[in-house]
């Protein structure tokens, strides 16, 4: 984990629909936006695997030149 994980996690806290006490879940998502992973599998589909979130993540991703990884559950990525 660095700064910039760190930054992104809090953009993803400030400037989506994501409650604070998901504090841990927007650094598990910037991790992983970060260091340029194309995919973050979770069974977390209240704060992580979850359209109505996503796309607000993918556009501040984008404000910090970051892409955001396709966060779907297991079940999803296997076509299901």
């Amino acid at each position: 984990m660095n700064q910039a994980v760190l930054d992104l996690a809090e953009q993803f806290l400030e400037r989506s629909n994501l409650p604070a006490k998901a504090d841990i879940d927007a650094v598990h998502i910037a991790v992983a936006t970060v260091h340029g992973m194309d995919y973050l599998l979770t069974w977390n589909c209240k704060h992580i695997a979850n359209a109505q979130i996503q796309g607000k993540l993918a556009e501040i991703s984008l404000d910090f030149g970051y892409e955001l990884p396709i966060l779907c559950t297991p079940y999803e990525l296997l076509g299901g």
